[in-house]
């Protein structure tokens, strides 16, 4: 099998990436006429690329989360040191356990002397105050660990459900796998700093939006603005829930080894929108530079949509079957952010290993749509089978593997010019 391309532009060319047979026909024109629709509906951005967003913080992400567009980015998927935001996986892994009904807020937790050692009072560091030996409910460690950045509470909730912090790191590592996170490696339910720690803001974007679209009912606790444990008030530390520009969630990290790192997201006129940087010198850059970032990506960008629910966007080549090629589908509506006022052109792709053998059913995984702002990823979206595919006659069988055969032995003829 080989991995396939078919590559649109907005202008309404065609081109292919490699010399396979990969034919669209009326497929190719909903998928240009999307593209063309999408870009036109931005006219021209004076001064073009000058107008891109700019930022000193060395690694940031914006996204807007029902597309999964990318509005910016930069250094994305350079490995950096979490700190705290590593709490965000903590916390997704407990909301896990709740959905499933293996934990429940009323759930006791026993504050060890560990954790009251490396994470409460006598570390001086981000704590809920809880005292030693004490009996916590699971509903009292969330709090904690949102508002409070609690580390007593992490250490807490890994050793109840792994045994110790660093067996729980590696748990967080298998859940971080399981729900698309292939760049981040936990050692720790805190974010401590560790040498094998290290997470991608493009990883903390795509978990905000996962927590933010997947639990609903717990999402609202990370717009508390403050909590009091043991007779101890403390504030939210997400400066941007006080900015007035529609910030509910989610968390702040700090180390001297990480700079001070955030993931926020805030909500205007029904658009939400994802900020992530890492690497900030102080307090007040990691605050302006997230409201800037924001305040651009809302300012700048609106929504398009490129394909309706159930709305084919292309189709793959079949070998073996009872039709030569299967329609593809995306998961639901497609839209793609697009500058108000830009002259970016959206360039679209459908990656896929083909041709795809026969039988096929509808509903299988087939492939990738990608579609380019300019030269920045926007939009990456599963496509899948549209219909069945049923297996073809023998004949039909007979004519796709001679054609397969004339099309890898032309294939390595080009290899050898």
């Amino acid at each position: 099998m080989r991995k396939q391309r078919s590559a649109y532009r907005s202008s309404g060319g065609t081109r292919r990436a490699a010399p396979f047979r990969v034919s669209f026909l009326a497929a190719t024109v909903a998928f240009v006429t999307a593209l063309a629709a999408a870009s036109h509906a931005a006219p021209s951005l004076s001064g073009g690329k000058q107008d891109t967003f700019v930022t000193n913080v060395p690694n940031a992400i914006l996204l807007e989360p029902q597309s999964d567009s990318i509005l910016f980015e930069k250094n994305a998927d350079q490995p950096v040191e979490p700190a705290s935001l590593a709490k965000l996986m903590t916390l997704e892994y407990v909301f896990n356990e709740m959905v499933q009904g293996d934990l429940k807020p009323d759930d006791q937790f026993t504050i060890s002397e560990n954790a009251w050692r490396k994470g409460g009072a006598p570390s001086h560091g981000s704590t809920m105050f809880a005292a030693i030996h004490s009996q916590v409910s699971l509903s009292d460690l969330i709090q904690g660990i949102i508002v409070d950045s609690a580390n007593d509470a992490c250490i807490a909730v890994a050793e109840k459900l792994a045994g110790s912090d660093a067996a729980f790191g590696k748990l967080l590592t298998e859940r971080a796998r399981s729900i698309g996170l292939r760049n981040s490696t936990f050692t720790n339910s805190t974010g401590y700093p560790d040498p094998d720690l290290r997470v991608t803001v493009h990883d903390i974007a795509e978990l905000s939006r996962h927590i933010i679209q997947t639990y609903p009912q717990f999402y609202p606790d990370f717009a508390q603005r403050d909590f009091t444990w043991n007779k101890i008030h403390q504030e939210n530390r997400n400066p941007l829930l006080g900015m007035g520009i529609g910030a509910d969630g989610l968390k702040t990290g700090e180390t001297a080894e990480a700079g001070y790192g955030l993931a926020g997201s805030a909500v205007e006129d029904g658009v939400r929108l994802i900020v992530v940087l890492a690497g900030a010198k102080s307090e007040k850059e990691r605050a302006e530079e997230a409201r800037k970032m924001l305040e651009w990506g809302f300012r700048e960008f609106q929504s398009r949509v490129l394909f309706a629910a159930g709305q084919t966007i292309g189709s793959a080549k079949v070998f073996g079957g009872d039709r030569s090629y299967v329609p593809l589908v995306g998961p639901g509506v497609i839209r793609v952010m697009v500058p108000r006022d830009g002259d970016e052109q959206l360039t679209g792709r459908i990656d896929y290993i083909g041709p795809v053998p026969a039988p096929i059913s509808k509903g299988q995984p087939i492939g990738t749509l990608k579609v380019w702002r300019g030269d920045d990823l926007a939009l990456e979206v599963p496509l899948k089978a549209a219909k069945d595919v049923g297996r073809g006659t023998m004949s039909q069988r007979a004519v796709d593997g001679a054609s397969e055969l004339i099309i890898g032995l032309f294939r390595a003829g080009i290899s050898r010019l």
